[in-house]
């Protein structure tokens, strides 16, 4: 078997991160606009899910910092 060595590519890290955040902030979105027909289970559920999702895009903006720190390096 040969040794082949895995390039760390992360020119495009910074877009795919933009574009991560997009879309979970659109899924926030979609999921506020259920919230109007859930009972009271699932929008326990739905709103947890929506901090987590917070949390998250808190986690790649901070990581879009950093991989623009280190492009611009």
């Amino acid at each position: 078997m040969q040794n082949r060595t895995n390039r760390d590519d992360r020119s495009d890290n910074v877009e795919k991160l933009q574009e991560m955040v997009q879309n979970t902030i659109e899924n926030i979105e979609r999921a506020e606009e259920t919230l109007e027909f859930a009972n009271d289970r699932e929008r326990e559920q739905i709103e947890a899910k929506n901090r987590r999702r917070e949390e998250s895009i808190e986690a790649m903006r901070q990581e879009i910092k950093d991989e623009a720190r280190e492009r611009n390096s």
